[in-house]
This record gives structure tokens, C-alpha cells and sequence, in this order.
């Protein structure tokens, strides 16, 4: 089995965390979205998120979901 993921959407939550200076500690205890689920996002290995967790998400880091995800090319 590859170990590949079946999916080309990247997660930029690094990025906007660095933008904002926000550790993931800090957003984890903003939206109560533990530590793992955060850490499983921020290294692209995530299957799937729930629009609850996105909104905390974007809600917490005043962004949008356009802001930390893109469809990665080929």
C-alpha cells in the first residue's frame, strides 16, 4: 500500500500559526481542539475535518478556510 495520501489538499495551518504568532498550544486552547487533531493537520496528515473544526479554526486565527487549505497541481 502507498503511502501516498489519495487526496491533493494541502493544509497551510504552519503557515497562518507563523503569521499570527500563535503556537499550537495557544489555538488548542482557544477552540479546545486537542493538541493531536491540531498536530495531525499542521503535518498534512489529516483524512478528513469537520466543518466545526474548521469554523473553530478560522475563528480563533480570524482567517478562512481558502487561507489554510489549497488543491495541490498534478
Amino acid at each position: 500500500m502507498s503511502s501516498e495520501p489519495d487526496h491533493r489538499i494541502v493544509c497551510h495551518l504552519d503557515r497562518v500559526l507563523e503569521e499570527r504568532g500563535v503556537t499550537l498550544t495557544e489555538l488548542s486552547e482557544r477552540t479546545g481542539i486537542t493538541l493531536a487533531n491540531l498536530s495531525i493537520l499542521k503535518t498534512n496528515k489529516a483524512r478528513a475535518i469537520r466543518f466545526t473544526t474548521l469554523t473553530a479554526i478560522c475563528d480563533a486565527l480570524d482567517t478562512t478556510p481558502a487561507d489554510l487549505f489549497s488543491l495541490r497541481i498534478g
